[in-house]
């Protein structure tokens, strides 16, 4: 009982971590992302202003909700708004791949942890490298989101808050209230307890995940890639964040826990439950082009589990491979990071506008 609370007052520090280096991103760059979101015309400068953008708040819930906001106020059309989405997919797996970072001084752990977030990454850029030139040609999400959008528009609205970031919140807020909003002082310490957490984490899972918590998980929860989808859909539909829901899974597999196999169909599902709370918030508007963007977000991860599933192998070795690379020095997994979630797209806005 003494180790199983311990581990719950470590989740919770990490949970609090993740929120916390959320929060100081959006002190650091959120002004910035709306003022990118608002000038774009041209679709591939769409794209990589929804990588950058959900790169900086690590929030795509966040980007695709200024996108929702700018196209029901006129600002962005439905068009224009679809590649930012495409691109906050991209986005929103720095989270998690930050992570696993934290795993790093353990080579054999963050070998695991790093493949389990790169295989996020993975997915999404192949979902992108598919889908974005099919975008382009055919219009393909637009109009069956238009359609969608079309058969539900008299419908209502739900409101639904997240009980995690309910208990999470006070703590956060008052870090921020510690720091005086400083998004620097912020940022390292959440990095602080992301690192503390992390270790401890692991630490506990590996004492306690044997035997039948072990057998738990991988005859009930994760038995199938079925049930393992089902599993990361509702965890971010209850916690309104699929970083969360990612970043959750990096821990079990640095414990050695769940394997890549077991992890993948996990994020997928979260990358569907991302969808959902956005979707619904877009039907309060009742503004048709919002509700469109926001099942253009939805189609666009169901159409990518669609296209990719059968070659889920790929994606998982491309994974496995970049983890055995960043064995060989510990700049590869942070150049990695810095390279294709902010340089890559910094550079090619300012090379195509």
């Amino acid at each position: 009982m003494v180790r199983l609370a311990m581990l719950l007052l470590l989740l919770y520090v990490f949970f609090v971590s993740i929120a916390l280096m959320g929060a100081s991103f959006k002190f650091f760059g959120k002004d910035f992302a709306e003022r990118l979101l608002s000038t774009t015309a041209n679709p591939f400068v769409g794209l990589f202003i929804g990588v950058l953008a959900t790169s900086l708040v690590q929030s795509s819930s966040t980007t695709t909700s200024m996108t929702v906001a700018l196209v029901a106020g006129g600002a962005l059309d439905v068009t224009r708004a679809i590649p930012i989405i495409m691109g906050a997919n991209i986005g929103t797996s720095v989270t998690n791949t930050l992570v696993s970072v934290g795993h790093i001084s353990r080579p054999e752990e963050f070998k695991r942890a790093f493949a389990a977030a790169t295989v996020h990454d993975f997915f999404n850029l192949i979902a992108v490298l598919l889908l974005f030139p099919l975008q382009l040609w055919t219009n393909f999400l637009g109009r069956t989101a238009t359609l969608t959008a079309t058969l539900l528009g008299e419908a209502g609205g739900m409101k639904f808050t997240s009980p995690l970031k309910m208990i999470v919140r006070p703590t956060v807020e008052q870090i921020e209230r510690l720091t005086h909003d400083n998004g620097t002082v912020m940022l390292i310490i959440s990095i602080v307890l992301l690192f503390v957490a992390l270790r401890y984490v692991v630490v506990n899972l590996k004492k306690l995940v044997i035997g039948k918590v072990e057998a738990f998980f991988n005859t009930k929860l994760f038995n199938n890639a079925g049930n393992a989808m089902l599993l990361g859909l509702v965890i971010t539909v209850a916690v309104q964040s699929s970083s969360i829901t990612t970043s959750l899974a990096v821990p079990l597999a640095g414990a050695g826990i769940l394997t890549l196999m077991q992890i993948f169909p996990f994020t997928l599902g979260a990358n569907v439950g991302t969808t959902i709370t956005a979707m619904l918030a877009s039907l309060v508007t009742g503004d048709p082009a919002a509700v469109t963007v926001a099942f253009a977000h939805l189609f666009f991860n169901i159409f990518g589990i669609v296209f990719i599933w059968p070659i889920r192998r790929f994606p998982i070795f491309l994974a496995k491979m970049l983890a055995e690379l960043s064995l060989r020095s510990k700049l590869i997994p942070l150049s990695y990071i810095v390279i294709v979630f902010f340089l890559i797209p910094l550079i090619l806005i300012r090379s195509v506008r």
